[in-house]
């Protein structure tokens, strides 16, 4: 038994561990255009049932269902492609839809 263990210390050792990570900052062009581009689908998303006759509470939480779906989808798809899953850019994905939602309130109560 203390071979076995020695040999997966060694293994490990020799293949230098988990993987690293890049540096996820809270400050990066990532999350800035994360932001922006969840204001923008919150505000598009929103127009465009207002102008189908939705109620504005009804296009609000759509709007921003449809923006936190494709925030959540593109980390998804960042994983498939072999990336890591970052909260920070789901935290900047929120931000955003919210301050999408305020800008459509502001607009167009």
């Amino acid at each position: 038994m203390p071979g076995l263990t020695l040999i997966l210390v060694a293994g490990s050792i020799s293949f230098g561990g988990p993987p690293r990570v890049p540096p996820d900052r809270w400050f990066a062009r990532d999350k800035a255009l994360h932001f922006t581009a969840s204001a923008l689908i919150q505000s598009l998303g929103h127009s465009v049932l207002r102008a189908n006759g939705h109620a504005y509470r009804d296009a609000a939480w759509t709007a921003a269902g449809i923006t936190m779906t494709v925030g959540v989808a593109k980390e998804l798809w960042d994983r498939h492609d072999g990336r890591y899953v970052s909260i920070k850019d789901l935290t900047a994905d929120a931000a955003g839809a919210g301050t999408g939602a305020v800008l459509m309130r502001q607009v167009a109560p």
